[in-house]
């Protein structure tokens, strides 16, 4: 099943989020201008292109798994949200993980993939307990950080 996804070129020069392969979940976004990061540092990247983004979605914006792994760069904010209503241009905050090489991005990289998924639109309600709201207790509870147990060299 394909949505369409209206999108506006703000940079001609620039193609549009595009797939590399048939069936892949995202669109490749370009960057639309060069940007040099040294290690540790981030910048907010423009790419030349606004969505609309249909309402009952939301687009995320996640990093390129190979430029992950290979030279550190990596999103601050992953994934990124770009709300329905939003129709300014995309833009990636970009950080270089790498501890010792800065990393060039160029005009025409592909710098983040875009997922557009269905999202539940929920109304916060305000309950005074879950156990009053009829909300059963969990196995869980309320364990958070670490509750599902250590790892075995740590």
């Amino acid at each position: 099943m394909s949505t369409s996804l209206a999108v506006v070129r703000l940079d001609p020069g620039l193609p549009l989020p595009t797939r590399a392969h048939h069936g892949d979940a995202g669109v490749d976004l370009y960057s639309a201008e060069d940007v040099e990061l040294a290690p540790g540092h981030r910048a907010l990247v423009r790419t030349g292109v606004a969505v609309a983004i249909p309402f009952g979605m939301v687009g995320l914006v996640h990093p390129r798994s190979g430029l992950a792994a290979r030279v550190g760069l990596s999103i601050v904010n992953s994934p990124g949200t770009i709300d329905a209503g939003y129709r300014g241009e995309i833009k990636v905050a970009l950080i270089n993980l790498d501890p010792c090489e800065p990393i060039a991005i160029h005009r025409g990289d592909r710098i983040a993939q875009l997922l557009v998924q269905r999202v539940e639109l929920v109304e916060p309600v305000e309950v005074s307990s879950f156990d009053e709201a009829g909300l059963a207790n969990t196995s869980r509870g309320d364990g958070g950080h670490g509750s599902s147990g250590g790892h075995a060299s740590l």
